[in-house]
């Protein structure tokens, strides 16, 4: 699709985007520069690896991004020096195993950055939901490729990641800023900079007519739950989809104690039947969305270096807002009645749950 300033192609599925990566990759001519949470050397993250070594001999310039707890898997591995032999220049943001004697360290641990950006020449970004792993390739993403001024502010947030991995001091407020439609919302978790956790907040206040959110944990903080079903109360039509089953069940459990006062204030929630759904994605009255790396849970919304692409551009939203309705299809409604009449056990479970939901 395509506006004046701005070039995208949306993806839903992994193979399709690592394929456009990929190929975006061997086009290069200056620079690839990939931020991932979740890199895995197998089969997928091995193309990654192999065509970027190619282009190191080409002359261009490539930089790789993990977070240490995401890509675990390397540590102490052969791969990180074979990658520096190939011309690939690896960073890791924070260590895997730092000390968990002050409250300093264990919170300098928790910080982990979640975001997934590609760019190429400074010029072609991608990012949204999927990492570099083939165990999740049946997985439901949602990714974008994009081009247009948007793109140098993906840079400049990619930047100031590599400064904090490297130890320099960013400046506190690293907005980067808004481009024509489109904008890169970054969200950090030092200080006033969750400038992403605000905006969506702001768009929930501001709806009249609809929400539609798909979110693969869903452990929202108290401000996003009690602004969400008030606007279900003034007659906002609030969807949400999540997993009926996430990788993660204990964050299942915990999604499921929001659904008494959620329902009971008229938000609709589905569960996504089948592969897991990972996506990332709101839109709001068809003339906002956002879509990227943001969980609605507590972790990524506080604690995690995030970042989105938020625009108002309705082409974008009504794209959005069409994966919504298939993903519909696929799904089944939670109704209030149903939810009263669970299983005891489950009111059990969910009960439990709530004293720790917060560290989600």
């Amino acid at each position: 699709m395509t506006t004046k300033d701005t070039t995208w192609e949306l993806y839903t599925t992994n193979p399709t985007a690592w394929d456009a990566m990929l190929e975006a990759c061997e086009e290069a001519k200056e620079s690839i520069d990939l931020e991932q949470f979740i890199f895995v050397a197998d089969e997928i993250g091995n193309k990654f690896i192999d065509v970027c070594a190619r282009k190191t001999k080409e002359g261009v310039k490539v930089r790789f991004l993990w977070d240490a707890a995401g890509s675990f898997t390397f540590s102490g591995s052969s791969i990180v020096e074979d990658l520096k032999h190939k011309g690939i220049e690896l960073i890791f943001f924070k260590t895997l195993f730092p000390g968990f004697f002050t409250m300093h360290n264990y919170r300098s641990w928790y910080f982990r950055n979640h975001r997934r950006t590609l760019v190429i020449d400074g010029k072609v970004g991608f990012t949204g939901s999927i990492c570099i792993y083939k165990y999740m390739e049946k997985w439901r993403d949602t990714h974008v490729r994009i081009e247009g001024p948007v793109v140098k502010n993906m840079q400049k947030a990619f930047e100031g990641m590599i400064d904090r991995a490297h130890g320099k001091r960013v400046p506190k407020r690293q907005d980067v800023g808004k481009s024509h439609d489109f904008e890169y919302i970054t969200n950090t978790p030092l200080g006033k900079n969750r400038q992403l956790y605000r905006k969506v907040v702001e768009a929930i206040r501001d709806s009249k007519k609809y929400i539609n959110i798909i979110s693969p944990y869903f452990v929202p903080t108290h401000k996003i739950s009690r602004v969400l079903r008030l606007a279900a109360h003034r007659g906002v039509e609030v969807k949400i989809i999540i997993p009926e089953r996430s990788d993660f069940p204990i964050v299942d459990l915990a999604a499921r104690t929001f659904f008494h006062n959620m329902l009971k204030s008229g938000v609709r929630i589905y569960l996504h039947k089948g592969e897991m759904i990972h996506s990332k994605t709101m839109v709001v009255d068809g003339n906002w969305a956002s879509m990227g790396t943001l969980n609605l849970d507590h972790i990524s919304l506080l604690y995690n270096f995030e970042a989105n692409i938020v625009t108002d551009n309705e082409k974008f939203a009504k794209e959005l807002d069409e994966h919504f309705e298939d993903d519909l299809k696929s799904s089944q409604e939670v109704t209030y009645e149903e939810w009263k009449n669970r299983f005891f056990v489950e009111k059990i479970a969910t009960f439990f749950v709530k004293f720790f939901r917060s560290f989600l």
